[in-house]
């Protein structure tokens, strides 16, 4: 990297603070996806002053698109001088609920301690802050640059990316005729690049029985003790056997090494009353019961057996249990991603990390998936990593923060993959 765009990007740091703070105060909460038009507009206004052609794509039709709640993206485009590859920066701007437990406003972007904190700081605002501030520097430092860079802010990662990323992806945004490289700035670290992320599935099981009254429940058959089955079946069974499997995948932490479960969510029989509502439950057997599952796999599972191996217990139940019956509703799938480490984007972005911390990069992936599923699957785009600033362990959590010298670092080291890649190799 040549010291003169170093330089000038360390200059900016009170810019690339100030960026971050507007957009942690703009409260796009998914769900139910607040505030996405505003964001978008935000980021029209500062980045067509940079020269950028900017469009606004709503994303007509797919889950939670509405006119109250539309689901609105931008993809700005800054052509080089003569021809050569595009880069492409795509960063998510929504984020999810604030939950419990803050010492900071969440939305306030507050400074403490060479840290912003607040909702987004980390996931992933803070480095879409430093993609901006890299490109439009880079660009200031070498007006004649070849190629395109891109810059996205996209909807709805946070419930999957169907009115983001797979959007733009279908509609041909990330065609590999159109966008060569794609780095995507989630909060790995700004010395680690992250090669793509374990799969999921996603599916609601309910258990069913007969209502009756809560005096006689010979008289019903209770859902929420076949529901009890389910779970002891889990316990037993298939939870031991997930924590047997590893897989040859960089996955961090640890414990993603292995293949994983949550529940979700359990519901069973009466609804729970309002918050103001006083009186007694009424005395019913519960005839349903469901839950949600979050299953986490590896490249080295096939969905099919994930989604059998569910299934085989279930029906196991069903011929060993008296009177148990079920209903299984997958919700979502995403398969697993991985990038080559000798792809073109891996290899720059890691002598970038090099040329900036003096170090080798760590090469992991995630536990959970983000938007590269839609690039790889959709856009049949496999030059695609995460990359940016952040610890991904804050991600979701109370008092989330962004270290503003990790995000002049990653901005760096951005702009050191931009002169790699965009400027002539002699």
């Amino acid at each position: 990297m040549t010291s003169t765009l170093s330089t000038a990007i360390i200059a900016k740091r009170d810019d690339l603070i100030a960026l971050t703070q507007d957009l942690i105060r703009i409260p796009t909460l998914n769900p139910p996806g607040q505030d996405y038009r505003l964001i978008c507009e935000y980021l029209d206004t500062r980045l067509r002053k940079h020269g950028f052609e900017t469009q606004l794509i709503r994303a007509f039709g797919t889950p939670g698109d509405s006119e109250k709640y539309p689901r609105w993206n931008i993809i700005a485009r800054r052509e080089g001088r003569r021809a050569g590859e595009c880069v492409h920066f795509n960063s998510h701007t929504d984020v999810v609920e604030v939950g419990a437990g803050w010492t900071f406003d969440p939305f306030g972007a507050e400074i403490s301690d060479g840290k912003i904190y607040g909702r987004g700081t980390c996931d992933m605002k803070g480095g879409l802050a430093a993609s901006i501030i890299a490109a439009e520097t880079f660009i200031e430092q070498h007006p004649d640059f070849s190629g395109a860079i891109e810059i996205s802010g996209t909807a709805d990662e946070e419930s999957g990316g169907y009115g983001g990323v797979a959007y733009l992806a279908e509609h041909g945004h990330f065609n590999p005729d159109r966008v060569q490289h794609v780095i995507i700035p989630e909060p790995l670290q700004k010395d680690r690049i992250c090669l793509g992320h374990r799969g999921g599935w996603w599916a609601e099981i309910e258990t069913k029985g007969e209502i009756a009254h809560g005096s006689m429940p010979f008289l019903g058959d209770c859902a929420v003790r076949h529901m009890g089955a389910v779970l002891s079946e889990f316990e037993n069974k298939l939870f031991p056997a997930m924590a047997a499997r590893h897989t040859d995948m960089p996955v961090v932490p640890e414990g993603a090494r292995s293949s994983t479960m949550n529940i979700n969510s359990i519901h069973g029989g009466q609804k729970e009353n309002d918050p103001d509502f006083d009186g007694l439950p009424a005395h019913c057997v519960p005839d349903s019961c469901r839950i949600t599952i979050d299953r986490r796999f590896l490249l080295e599972e096939p969905l099919d057996q994930v989604r059998g191996e569910v299934r085989a217990l279930l029906e196991g139940l069903r011929e060993t249990r008296v009177d148990f019956d079920y209903e299984l509703t997958e919700l979502n799938s995403v398969l697993p991603s991985m990038t080559d480490r000798d792809a073109p984007v891996v290899q720059t972005v890691a002598h970038a990390i090099e040329d900036i911390m003096g170090k080798a990069p760590e090469y992991v992936a995630s536990p959970g998936s983000y938007d590269q599923k839609h690039i790889d699957r959709i856009g049949k785009l496999k030059n695609c990593i995460a990359y940016g600033p952040g610890l991904l362990e804050l991600a979701h959590k109370p008092d989330e923060y962004i270290g503003i010298d990790d995000m002049v670092d990653s901005a760096c080291v951005m702009g050191a993959a931009l002169e790699t890649l965009l400027l002539p190799k002699d």
